[in-house]
């Protein structure tokens, strides 16, 4: 039997999705010890883009030889992923109204079910097909969040009111649902405006262009949170929340540089993902950081784990598998349909 094999892109943007796991838990910590800017929070999870500026640079200088023009964005790829940067800003905003109310293990089952809007936005714009498995992946992580709808309480943090859970509940949904919206039109933005011929066409972009993508859409969704921060006052605040933060002003700095760098890890590998595969792959590694969020959550931040997150947990990795399964089964048909072919040709 023919196997596939992942290419070492797809391998790398991968684990890059799982390093960084930190990020979620980062922005807990920050909430937790009294941080409170919304906006401020939600620039920590797209303001890391400058750190790819350099290895962007010394690629473009690498291939001078070859045109730098040629690895260069197209500006209609550009424009359309910096409108997508500001609308992913939006949804890293409202998850970090859901983070504020939930705990990290409760948000991340929550924002699990990204893969179910994932599929079906992809299904619309991005002519994805369903197979039994991925239908059956897609009602499964559906399912475990609404397990957790049916007994909220038990994952509600001590102290807090119904109403401010079940507000935090839903705004992790919506949060799940325009992340869901943002990764298939990428895609589709990709594949329109992104489209390389000859030979180029046949083999996976460049790493720069995935680089480059992840450049322009975190530049553009820090505009947008930096003119939330001003609306906000969120600037004025900064010194005195960093004064009052209860582990002190060094670690206030240190937890929203880390965070800020977890969660570019985490970016530029779905970016990664969606150029060299699609959408549906990024949001399936999205719900891979499932059960690694969970256990953090549970070791360093003693977060509560109980049956029902139990079952939601057991639900979601079930529909991971099923994907998995499917997708694999999939890409081995395709390969021995086309050894078969090549063989009648010969």
């Amino acid at each position: 039997m023919t196997r596939y094999w992942p290419s070492p892109l797809v391998i790398f943007s991968a684990c890059l999705v799982l390093l960084g796991a930190g990020g979620p838990l980062l922005l807990r910590v920050y909430f937790v010890h009294g941080g409170q800017r919304l906006w401020l929070s939600t620039l920590s999870q797209l303001s890391g883009w400058p750190l790819l500026v350099p290895p962007i640079c010394v690629s473009l200088f690498r291939s001078r030889r070859k045109g730098i023009a040629d690895r260069l964005l197209p500006a209609r790829l550009v424009a359309a992923v910096a409108f997508l940067g500001g609308l992913f800003a939006v949804a890293c905003f409202v998850y970090s109204l859901g983070a504020q109310a939930l705990p990290v293990s409760t948000s991340s089952l929550l924002l699990a079910s990204q893969l179910a809007f994932n599929a079906v936005f992809a299904f619309l714009f991005a002519g994805l097909r369903f197979t039994p498995f991925s239908t059956n992946a897609v009602v499964l992580l559906t399912i475990g969040p609404a397990v957790l709808g049916v007994g909220p309480s038990s994952g509600r943090p001590a102290g807090e009111s119904s109403s401010t859970y079940w507000t935090g509940f839903c705004e992790s949904i919506a949060a799940a649902a325009l992340a869901g919206l943002v990764l298939p039109l990428v895609e589709v933005a990709m594949a329109r405006y992104g489209r390389r011929t000859g030979a180029a066409a046949r083999a996976p972009p460049p790493y720069v262009t995935v680089m480059q993508m992840q450049v322009v859409m975190g530049a553009a969704g820090t505009v947008v949170c930096l003119l939330g921060m001003a609306i906000k006052g969120d600037f004025q605040a900064m010194p005195r929340e960093a004064a009052e933060f209860g582990l002190g002003k060094t670690k206030y700095c240190l937890v929203l540089f880390f965070e800020a760098v977890s969660w570019q890890l985490f970016n530029l590998g779905i970016m990664g993902l969606i150029v060299c595969v699609s959408s549906l792959l990024a949001g399936v590694m999205i719900a891979v950081l499932l059960p690694l969020s969970e256990v953090l959550a549970v070791i360093l931040l003693h977060e509560k784990f109980d049956g029902t997150k139990g079952i939601a947990l057991v639900l979601s990795l079930w529909g991971f598998v099923s994907y998995l399964h499917g997708e694999n089964a999939q890409r081995q048909r395709k390969l021995e349909a086309k050894k078969v072919a090549q063989q009648a040709a010969n």
